[in-house]
């Protein structure tokens, strides 16, 4: 995990928006009728595109609140929209990229008439006619990140012919919102529940005070008495170990009906400051058993000599792996500081399984208990990331984390081969030195004239720069 204090910086910024908690002072400012004149803006700037241009380009930048889709008929993945802050303004994103998995190759894909800038949106893929990408919702923000817009717009991107189509809805419609931490399965014997694990939950304690409170309860949304016209909400009540209570997680499908539950952060807050514990953990959900496993990661096999197997002893409080194995032997704490440019020491503390079970006997040699000893790389602790799972490989990419007042947004990909729980493998990797950071001016008049700050990819057309300042 890695942790940041201090006074209210960007980092608590943003989760206070994406939870909520900074709605009532935006509301009073107004504002909304301004965002939706910058948003109509940037659409005019995007019909200036007439064809669809693919070009093969170097990984995203960074960004967060993202969607990343897995293509039903290619090995391929597909990011769209999120958002950057590098301290003083807001980046939003309507951009489309595609991953090449064997490749291993990113093209960027401009259409024409895409769905305005957005981030934590909802996206789901289906097969039909050659697959489709539908999204739902959104946010947009004002460049100084203290105003947002909430939409409730539905497109489709098929991508057979590389089109957008909006959706027009006839009401009632869903209300304008960021759907975040909500995962769909169809269990055997039919029928189509949908998960939601609650985390936040705003309450005034006093005037003008709001405070936030932790959940992790979780609900079920099924047919009831199978029937497809009236649904049900159930509390539900899982076995196994479960999540600590935390914001900003990331969900996906996995194989065998079981919901991946990854990172997240966990907010320790004051009426002044507000500190989180970010984590890289993870967790499946079996909806069959209705029951909760950590994913423990094995570690790679030693090629030097075979390991001889001896009787496996459950810890106590020890559990069971996503896939069936052991659990693993105790968790080992690692910090590393990273000195940025201007000066600032950012301090990250990863707490990593140890490879291999807890009852499980090493080689005798020195060797290998070093190597089964030493910590599994992987990504470092974040909220707010992508994640996809294809093939049975989970794919991780972005997010962000807190240092003191900074926030450090991602642009690593790192993969998981579920079936055989070993160490991830690092995609794109990230040096957290690069990342532009601008301290936040002392005023709101300030504040305003940075509206115009250069942001987002360097290499951009002209359109495409102003439209990045659309956040």
């Amino acid at each position: 995990w890695a942790e940041g204090k201090g006074k209210k910086g960007r980092g608590e910024k943003t989760r206070r928006r994406q939870d909520g908690r900074e709605g009532v002072k935006r509301s009073r400012r107004g504002g909304e009728e301004d965002l939706e004149a910058l948003i109509a803006h940037f659409q005019t700037l995007d019909a200036k595109r007439t064809q669809i241009v693919e070009t093969p380009c170097p990984p995203p930048s960074p960004r967060l609140n993202a969607s990343l889709s897995v293509h039903p008929e290619k090995d391929e993945l597909i990011l769209f929209g999120g958002e950057y802050f590098n301290g003083q303004k807001t980046f939003l994103y309507n951009e489309l990229y595609v991953y090449n998995i064997r490749k291993d190759a990113w093209t960027k894909v401009d259409i024409p008439s895409p769905p305005p800038r957005r981030c934590a949106h909802q996206a789901v893929v289906v097969p039909q006619g050659g697959g489709q990408l539908w999204v739902f919702g959104g946010e947009f923000a004002s460049p100084s990140g203290e105003q947002f817009y909430h939409y409730k717009d539905l497109w489709v991107l098929h991508l057979a012919t590389k089109t957008w189509e909006q959706i027009k809805m006839p009401n009632p419609c869903p209300l304008p919102r960021t759907p975040r931490s909500c995962q769909s399965w169809r269990l055997p014997g039919g029928g189509c529940p949908q998960f939601s694990h609650n985390s936040f939950l705003l309450q005034r304690v006093k005037k003008d005070v709001d405070k936030g409170t932790r959940h992790s309860d979780m609900f079920l949304l099924k047919p009831e008495d199978g029937r497809e016209d009236k649904w049900v909400w159930t509390r539900m009540n899982p076995s196994g170990v479960k999540p600590t209570p935390r914001s900003g997680f990331s969900v996906a499908m996995a194989p065998n009906h079981q919901t991946l539950f990854f990172g997240g952060v966990c907010d320790e807050e004051e009426e002044e400051s507000l500190a989180g514990e970010f984590f890289n953990d993870l967790y499946f959900y079996d909806a069959t058993r209705n029951r909760w496993f950590e994913g423990q990661l094995k570690g790679p096999k030693s090629e030097k000599k075979k390991r001889r197997r001896g009787r496996r002893e459950e810890p106590e409080g020890g559990s069971k792996l996503a896939c069936g194995g052991a659990g693993t032997q105790a968790p080992v704490e690692v910090v590393k500081e990273v000195v940025t440019e201007d000066g600032t020491v950012v301090t990250i503390k990863q707490v990593l399984s140890a490879p291999g079970s807890a009852g499980q006997p090493q080689s005798e040699d020195e060797d290998s208990l070093e190597e089964a000893g030493s910590p599994i790389p992987g990504p470092c602790p974040r909220s707010n990331a992508m994640l996809a799972v294809k093939h049975g490989v989970l794919y991780v990419y972005g997010g962000m984390f807190e240092a003191g007042d900074r926030q450090v947004t991602l642009s690593d990909l790192h993969c998981l081969d579920l079936h055989r729980m070993e160490a991830w493998k690092a995609l794109v990797e990230m040096d957290p030195e690069t990342q532009e950071w601008l301290e936040e001016t002392d005023s709101e008049e300030d504040s305003e004239e940075v509206e115009g700050a250069e942001g987002g990819d360097e290499d951009e057309d002209e359109d495409s720069g102003e439209e990045s300042g659309e956040d």
